[in-house]
């Protein structure tokens, strides 16, 4: 209500546009002293072209016009669609642990019908399990005699890890089994990596009892084990994204209560030798020979960023230095620009957010999507303390910011 429409949202919008779903607009943070809910549904309506009569508005501060968005969704979205007498299938789409239950999974039925004692089949992997509760989420597990097509429930089937249970993926049944699975599923892919090591060395093994914990209820953190000359023995993790990332420092250091001291977070490099090999490459340290380096390709995003008009020139500086190419704009609303720009994953991944909210005083918001592999001409960057290397502050870099 305070900012209007933010990048994050334009993209899920267009993302929902495309697939051809009801759109109901909410206007959140009414309660702020500087919302302005009325102008900004008239520009939801005159520049997105939506129907300003069906936007709420509300505040999850306090609760306002929480009710009106429960009935909308009642009145406006249209009922699932499904078949419950076809071959079952389940969409995961979310999952988490419970040490006395196993792993809970989080299903949309689209088609069929499931019920305790059937047994399942994950469609990616072909792993079997017998179905011990299915149910609904209430405030707490609702275990029902049966989920059938369109309701949203839960399966417990003595799963020992989340690992097993991928989002997007579908599950059928053994005995009457679909003939093929939901389309878009895609295997978890890491983005982002970074070595952890803890401040005092007494707490390894704490760190790796505390990453094992938070790996039961989050199958996309990988980690191994990794060591440093300077820096001492940790992990090398491999994570979604920046906000990722940051989720798990946060919570091992509230939560365990360990102190961390990270490496400059890196992404995955393509090596191609010339002996023909392609060798994948997230850390420094395992650098191939550059003699036998025949070309190197990093990855390459979409960048979105929707700022007031008045910062287009600072934010297009920025992108600039950080290799940006490819750029576009329009205006979503008078005063407000949708900037885009393909920038290299590398470059976006340590400040870039920072120094993006410093140049437009928080008014600029950014999202990303991944576009693909791109040659770069890319150099190992050691840095010397008392002239002996440490490994732990090495970096890729793009050979123009070696210099």
């Amino acid at each position: 209500a305070a900012q209007g429409v933010e990048a994050q949202t334009l993209a899920n919008l267009y993302l929902a546009m495309e697939n051809d779903l009801e759109i109901i607009p909410v206007i959140n943070k009414i309660d702020l002293p500087s919302a302005e809910p009325e102008k900004v549904a008239l520009q939801i309506e005159e520049d997105l072209g939506l129907d300003s009569e069906h936007v709420q508005f509300c505040s999850a501060k306090n609760g306002t016009g929480v009710d009106g968005i429960f009935e909308a969704i009642v009145e406006l979205l249209p009922p699932p669609e499904g078949d419950s007498t076809a071959p079952l299938q389940a969409l995961i789409f979310d999952a988490n642990y419970d040490p006395f239950r196993g792993t809970i999974i989080s299903v949309r039925i689209i088609n069929g019908t499931l019920k305790q004692g059937d047994t399942i089949r994950f469609m990616s992997n072909n792993q079997e399990y017998r179905v011990e509760e299915v149910g609904l989420f209430q405030v707490t597990r609702v275990p029902q005699k049966q989920l059938s097509a369109g309701q949203v429930g839960y399966i417990l089937a003595g799963i020992k890890t989340v690992e097993d249970t991928r989002p997007g993926d579908t599950i059928t049944t053994a005995a009457n089994p679909a003939p093929h699975p939901l389309p878009g599923f895609r295997e978890v892919q890491q983005v982002v990596f970074s070595s952890l090591y803890p401040i005092s060395t007494d707490d390894y093994e704490d760190l790796a009892a505390a990453l094992e914990k938070l790996k039961l209820n989050d199958a996309a953190l990988t980690f191994e084990k990794d060591s440093s000359a300077a820096l001492g023995f940790g992990f090398r993790c491999g994570f979604l994204g920046l906000l990722h990332l940051e989720v798990i420092q946060e919570r091992l250091e509230r939560e365990f209560d360990i102190s961390l001291i990270l490496t400059v977070p890196s992404v995955q490099y393509t090596f191609f030798l010339s002996d023909g090999r392609e060798v994948q490459v997230d850390n420094p340290a395992h650098f191939p020979n550059p003699a036998h380096i025949d070309r190197i390709e990093e990855p390459f995003i979409k960048a979105t960023i929707l700022m007031p008009e008045k910062y287009m020139g600072a934010v297009m500086t920025l992108c600039m230095d950080r290799r940006g190419e490819n750029t576009s704009f329009h205006y979503p609303t008078p005063g407000r620009i949708e900037f885009q720009c393909e920038l290299p994953l590398a470059e976006v991944i340590y400040d870039f957010y920072d120094k993006l909210k410093s140049i437009t005083q928080g008014y600029g918001s950014f999202d990303y999507e991944m576009l693909d592999y791109r040659k770069s001409d890319l150099v190992k960057l050691d840095i010397l303390v008392n002239g002996e290397v440490v490994d732990a502050l090495s970096q890729l870099v793009h050979r123009n910011n070696a210099r």
